[in-house]
């Protein structure tokens, strides 16, 4: 199976795991991912993450999803931005908000994989990623 976009296909699968309910979902590790799920972990959008060793080096990304009282997910909306096909770049001035401030936006900078509110204040712009509420 080749994955063309293996942050869109992470993204994919919290989604789905999500309206299914499910507590946990296995994601294919990569750096990237690894920074993603601790932003998520950070926010609060999800409870947890970790990263499992199975045959041989594949590493696994297990992200433990979180649900409010009524066991709505935490995350109403996850959607990817720039796409192998169609990078979306942004400078630190001008980053999106997500829903007047509820949700992050995760971007790539030259200073690591931050949330918006790092990048503008730490003044850097670079690649959005994708945006969480």
């Amino acid at each position: 199976m080749s994955m063309t976009d293996p942050i869109a296909d992470m993204l994919t699968r919290i989604r789905n795991a999500n309206m299914a309910r499910f507590n946990k979902v296995d994601i294919p590790l990569s750096k990237v991912k690894l920074e993603i799920a601790k932003i998520l972990k950070q926010e609060g959008y999800i409870k947890n993450f970790k990263v499992l060793n199975e045959e041989g080096n594949k590493g696994v990304l297990r992200v433990y999803l979180k649900y409010d009282a009524q066991n709505r997910g935490i995350i109403t909306g996850i959607k990817r931005v720039s796409k192998p096909s169609l990078r979306v770049y942004v400078k630190s001035k001008k980053i999106p908000r997500v829903l007047n401030g509820y949700g992050i936006n995760i971007i790539s900078t030259p200073k690591g994989i931050m949330t918006d509110r790092e990048a503008i204040k730490l003044n850097v712009g670079g690649e959005l990623i994708c945006s969480v509420w």
